[in-house]
């Protein structure tokens, strides 16, 4: 019985194997009309290509441009250029190419054998050269794009190293130390973590920036004490109107330090304790020193122990000294103005080196001018207050924008 039920279900097994490959082929059997179709051939077609045409053709000449860089003889960056050997030994007698000066970029048309078709650059006296191939020079004003710039930076060593890590000229932060130089004092008073914002504005020639331009607004934290200065005439004031500018500056450098402070002191020379009647700043040789604030120059010249020396009269009771000058640039009885040119640092009379000695007087008696309060300047006339007011308004809102992003910044 088990023999029977096992040869009837091996049968079954065996028809239902035969009856899925049927089924299988029939499946998988292609249709009739399928053995209609043509078959399937790749056609190659052979095109006739005109290579003369393909190829593009060489310029007939090419823009170049490069700046002038420091250690560049005029020979070389001529080559530099691609004008070729007989051209450059003509173009280097020509004066105003004797006129370029390291940083400046000079643009150049040149033919693809090197010859000059022409060369152009700003001359850093508002105006544009061009050099023609027969070597002819024209001249012509640039036409300037003016637009405003925003930065800010934060002091972590000098007001220079901030501005050159933010890549803000050296031009707008000697502004920013110039506009602050009344409440803040450039030399003492910085610290690390100390912050500016600054908009001011760039000058554009042809879509390239050319030179900074003037200091439009600008914001200073300084040890927590935060001071604006907006422009408007001449002259800066804070957002509300207040005139920023001192009757006078603190400081005759722009920038130096303190070498020797007001009060008693051992005399370098001498050995001796003496009453030391001024401040003391070191500078190099030929460092420009500044008149503090609008004056007559009363003597220009040589006085003892002094050396070379200015004394300017202020108004009213007020005369300040300039001694120990390399030399002298102004004459007795001329009128200057606050933040002109009076001088030189040198060593002359009784100094041990180079370093510009000042006094500052009242009636008479020096006093030290990092102690006492400065007069100031005139205020803003109050029939100019209305439009003030409305060139001040979009520039404190730039400033507070960029000190919000610059926090923001901070924070992250």
């Amino acid at each position: 019985m088990s023999t029977t039920g096992t040869l009837w279900r091996t049968a079954v097994i065996l028809l239902l194997a035969i009856s899925g490959a049927v089924a299988a082929f029939a499946t998988m059997a292609p249709p009739p009309e399928a053995q209609l179709l043509p078959e399937r051939a790749a056609l190659v077609e052979a095109l006739p290509i005109d290579t003369d045409d393909a190829l593009v053709p060489s310029p007939a000449s090419y823009i170049r441009e490069e700046q002038f860089q420091r250690g560049d003889t005029l020979a070389a960056f001529l080559s530099r250029l691609g004008i070729a050997e007989p051209h450059v030994g003509r173009l280097i007698k020509l004066n105003a190419l004797r006129s370029l000066r390291p940083g400046m970029n000079v643009s150049a048309v040149v033919s693809a054998e090197g010859m000059p078709l022409s060369l152009s650059f700003f001359n850093g006296r508002d105006a544009l050269l061009e050099i023609t191939p027969d070597g002819r020079v024209a001249e012509r004003r640039a036409a300037f794009e003016t637009r405003p710039a925003m930065k800010s930076s934060v002091i972590r060593s000098s007001l220079f190293a901030a501005a050159d890590a933010a890549e803000i000229p050296d031009s707008v932060a000697m502004q920013l130390a110039d506009v602050f130089s009344g409440d803040i004092d450039f030399h003492r008073d910085l610290r690390k973590d100390d912050r500016f914002t600054v908009v001011y504005e760039v000058h554009s020639l042809l879509g390239r920036p050319v030179r900074a331009g003037r200091v439009l607004a600008a914001e200073f934290v300084n040890q927590g004490r935060t001071f604006r200065a907006v422009h408007f005439g001449s002259s800066y004031y804070t957002p509300e109107g207040k005139n920023l500018r001192k009757a006078f500056l603190r400081s005759p450098l722009e920038f130096s330090r303190v070498s020797s402070g007001f009060g008693r002191r051992l005399h370098p020379l001498f050995r001796t304790w003496r009453a030391h009647e001024g401040i003391d700043y070191a500078a190099p040789t030929g460092t420009r020193v500044r008149a503090v604030g609008d004056a007559v120059v009363e003597f220009a010249g040589l006085k003892g122990g002094y050396g070379k020396v200015v004394i300017l009269r202020h108004q009213g009771r007020y005369t300040t000294v300039y001694a120990h000058l390399s030399r002298i640039a102004v004459q007795r009885g001329a009128r200057v103005a606050q933040n002109d040119t009076i001088g030189f640092v040198g060593q002359s009379g009784w100094a041990t080196g180079p370093h510009l000695h000042y006094e500052f007087r009242i009636a008479g008696q020096a006093r030290n001018p990092f102690s006492i309060a400065m007069p100031a300047a005139q205020p803003l006339p109050a029939q100019q207050l209305p439009a003030f007011l409305a060139d001040a308004e979009p520039l404190v809102a730039r400033l507070e924008l960029l000190a919000d992003l610059t926090t923001l910044a901070q924070g992250d």
